[in-house]
């Protein structure tokens, strides 16, 4: 027997054992599930040195040898474990996703169709670098009654490791099967993983584009995620400018690194020479690089903003770099972004209502804003209590993906002695 024949076999045990224990949390009722979910936001603080103590030494390990954005979203403190049980307590709170009639059909005397809501079963999560990831996923997955398989990146180790056996632990105490969640380690693993079509019931990958493309192209598993976060903000003529220089500031810097931060500011002619240069003043302040269009360059300081190539309009920078065009109309706006957006989330700046509703009309994204931050495309600012990843599919979910998404339906049909016949 080969080496990967033994991981497949190996991994098939973890998966059916798994499906087993999603059985039991199917038929949990929903405080049960709730109470869990408030122990384990409990042990999360209790842990909190521990879990710290181990991110810094995967920091550590790989301090040097990737990019700063990576860095960042590996990296977590005590305020981010309080944060990580915060989300797993808001994910208690929301109502039970389980057992929701959606609808009642009688098809004849004594014979009555149930459209009722289920568990999807085994989700398998491949992600990179985000240790949070393994307490919303897992949150979020107990509550909807699926059993989950995690990998995460080598990079995040150890503190991958003590996050899951914090769950393992309190499922055990509870007398619940402790593989309800489980953490797998090695790229041997994902192969296997992506070959469990009729146990694996969607595959949910957590990373770059290419990352994602493929997780996608090498399994027959449903996949469900978004390959990169291109967000876009326009800034209409009718824009009221001191909310755009706020919403533009709040977007790029308030986190560079997360899908939902602005990569393109497309900017209206006639605002143009009012808008650009406080703009840049206020990115300057704040260390970032600005790569500009001609007509943005001709309006500023040509010498000391570089020149958007168009690669840049399809760059996910995850990093304090934007690039801004001048548009010569709303349309011109729209075409862009139909042409270089990810369909993750686009802003519009404008005072003009009308215009508004057109762009949140035409524009194709999983998110269309007016006069707000693309960084509200989150689970969490969605109310969801917690997210298990954006989706830019149109099919099944869109945009973040809470509970809603983690659910789909079976037809129940009651009966007294009906056939056919």
């Amino acid at each position: 027997m080969t080496d990967v024949q033994r991981t497949t076999e190996s991994l098939v045990e973890v998966a059916r054992s798994a499906r087993l224990a999603g059985r039991s949390l199917s038929a949990l009722p929903v405080e049960k599930r709730n109470a869990i979910l408030m122990a384990v936001a409990e042990a999360l603080e209790e842990s909190s040195s521990e879990i710290v103590a181990a991110n810094k030494r995967d920091c550590e390990r790989v301090r040097g040898e990737v990019s700063q954005a990576f860095f960042d979203r590996l990296q977590t403190d005590e305020e981010g474990v309080a944060d990580m049980a915060t989300k797993v307590r808001a994910v208690a709170k929301l109502p039970d996703p389980l057992g929701e009639t959606i609808s009642v059909t009688s098809l004849a005397s004594d014979l009555t169709l149930h459209k009722v809501t289920c568990p999807l079963g085994l989700i398998g999560i491949i992600f990179e670098s985000r240790p949070d990831v393994i307490p919303q996923v897992s949150a979020l997955c107990l509550k909807s009654g699926n059993a989950v398989i995690l990998k995460g990146g080598t990079e995040a180790a150890e503190t991958n490791t003590l996050l899951a056996k914090v769950w393992q632990q309190v499922l055990g105490e509870s007398g619940l099967p402790e593989e309800a969640v489980n953490l797998i380690h090695t790229r041997e693993d994902v192969s296997a993983l992506l070959r469990l079509e009729g146990l694996i019931d969607l595959i949910i990958p957590r990373g770059s584009k290419d990352f994602v493309n493929y997780i996608a192209t090498h399994s027959s598993i449903p996949v469900l995620g978004h390959g990169e976060g291109i967000c876009h903000i326009y800034v209409d003529e009718q824009a009221d400018l001191e909310k755009a220089w706020n919403i533009a500031t709040d977007a790029k810097t308030s986190y560079p690194a997360a899908c939902n931060a602005v990569e393109t500011i497309l900017v209206h002619e006639r605002v143009a020479t009012v808008f650009l240069p406080e703009m840049l003043s206020r990115f300057r302040s704040a260390g970032v690089e600005v790569r500009g269009c001609d007509r943005t360059r001709a309006l500023l300081d040509p010498q000391s903003i570089v020149s958007a190539s168009d690669n840049d309009w399809q760059q996910e920078y995850s990093d304090l770099i934007i690039s801004i065009k001048v548009v010569d109309s709303f349309d011109e706006a729209v075409e862009h972004i139909d042409r270089y957006g990810s369909r993750h989330t686009e802003a519009i700046i404008t005072e003009n209502r009308d215009t508004a509703e057109r762009f949140m009309t035409v524009v194709d994204a999983a998110g269309v804003y007016h006069n707000a931050s693309t960084r509200f495309a989150d689970g969490f600012r969605y109310g969801l209590g917690a997210e298990i990843g954006i989706s830019t599919s149109k099919l099944h979910a869109r945009g973040p993906v809470g509970l809603q998404g983690l659910v789909t339906y079976k037809y129940k049909l009651f009966g007294n002695g009906h056939t056919v016949g």
